[in-house]
């Protein structure tokens, strides 16, 4: 073993009838200490996939811009070399408690967090301060290459991404997703009819609309973008333009009033779909310019679309081949459609796309 040690509090468990240590490690040792396989090798010869430089400046943003208040889960790491623990007793539950010393010589490789190591290399450079915050740190015993690439494969095999509409529900720094759960505050159709979970909805569900689509959908009526804040009045204008919507639009309103199943809507309806709250969204973001009593007149009209999925006019707008479509096309295809409807001229770039649908 070298005479020279990185040594961290950790404590020792087995998985597998292997040694596993969990420690907590600084910051600011995390570059010094992981190795990463970069893209000149192999990926037969590698035990992580290359990385994706293009999501660590967003990492990295979250660390600096969030310096008492961020989260960041347990790096996985394979080590190849012998480890020494030793323990704070010789029984009970203290000989599971101690000191992991590993070789500086050792071989340490990243099987889940690579992304999260570059990313604090990077943070480092501009607030050094953060270095002497701690991550916890999972380490294995490598068995060689094979076993590392094994445990890559399982750490990810299971690994579920968020839905877009929890992580909006959950998302407190987001602007964005701030104006979504003010909608569905706000706005009685929204609260009561919105899947706030998932961003799909089963066909045996109750709800017709999902909190991602209403954050789509609220985001282009406010042609907000990436970083932009959203103020109180703005969101008292986007509640009132939903809500108005809302009332125009009968059929959701007997939902409301379990007048009909949100199930038979969503299969004979396409106003029961995200295409439609999208395309209203960018309608609304061109009616918003102008006076409430204006617009609000302007909306009328949605009563009398035929929503029907048998009325042709959605096939090859909100609908391709009798399914729904979310496309961008698709979205603003159906938007020149309801915009037609309403009386509404459509803008150079909406008649290129009704252009192309002829």
């Amino acid at each position: 073993m070298s005479t020279f040690t990185h040594t961290f509090p950790a404590a020792r468990g087995h998985q597998a009838g292997r040694p596993c240590y969990v420690a907590m490690c600084p910051l600011r040792l995390i570059p010094k200490i992981f190795m990463f396989d970069e893209d000149e090798v192999p990926p037969e010869l590698r035990a992580q996939r290359t990385l994706n430089r293009a999501r660590v400046p967003e990492i990295v943003s979250y660390l600096v811009d969030n310096p008492t208040d961020y989260t960041l889960s347990a790096i996985t790491a394979s080590v190849d070399g012998q480890v020494s623990f030793e323990p704070n007793e010789d029984t009970g539950l203290g000989q599971n408690l101690g000191l992991l010393s590993i070789p500086m010589d050792a071989r340490i490789l990243i099987n889940d967090g690579q992304h999260r190591r570059k990313a604090i290399e990077h943070a480092l450079e501009e607030n050094a301060e953060l270095g002497y915050d701690n991550i916890p740190v999972l380490f294995f015993i490598d068995a060689g290459l094979e076993r590392s690439q094994q445990m890559f494969a399982d750490l990810n095999k299971h690994a579920v991404r968020p839905s877009d509409s929890i992580s909006t529900l959950y998302d407190r720094r987001d602007v964005i997703s701030d104006l979504a759960r003010s909608m569905v505050k706000e706005v009685n159709a929204f609260s009561r009819l919105t899947e706030m979970e998932k961003s799909s909805i089963s066909n045996r569900s109750t709800k017709l609309f999902t909190l991602s689509a209403i954050k789509n959908a609220s985001k282009a009526l406010l042609s907000k973008g990436k970083g932009d804040s959203v103020d109180e009045a703005e969101k008292e204008l986007a509640a009132n333009f939903w809500s108005v919507v809302a009332e125009n639009m009968p059929d959701w309103q007997l939902a409301l009033e379990k007048k009909v199943a949100s199930a038979e809507l969503r299969e004979q309806y396409v106003h029961a779909h995200a295409v439609i709250l999208q395309a209203l969204g960018n309608i609304g973001a061109d009616l918003l310019v102008r006076p409430k009593s204006q617009w609000s007149k302007i909306l009328e009209g949605l009563r009398e679309i035929d929503w029907a999925r048998a009325n042709d006019a959605w096939e090859g707008r909100a609908m391709h081949h009798g399914r729904i479509s979310k496309a961008r096309s698709s979205v603003v295809l159906t938007g020149n459609y309801i915009k037609q409807q309403l009386g509404l001229v459509l803008t150079p770039i909406e008649q290129e796309y009704e252009e192309s649908l002829k």
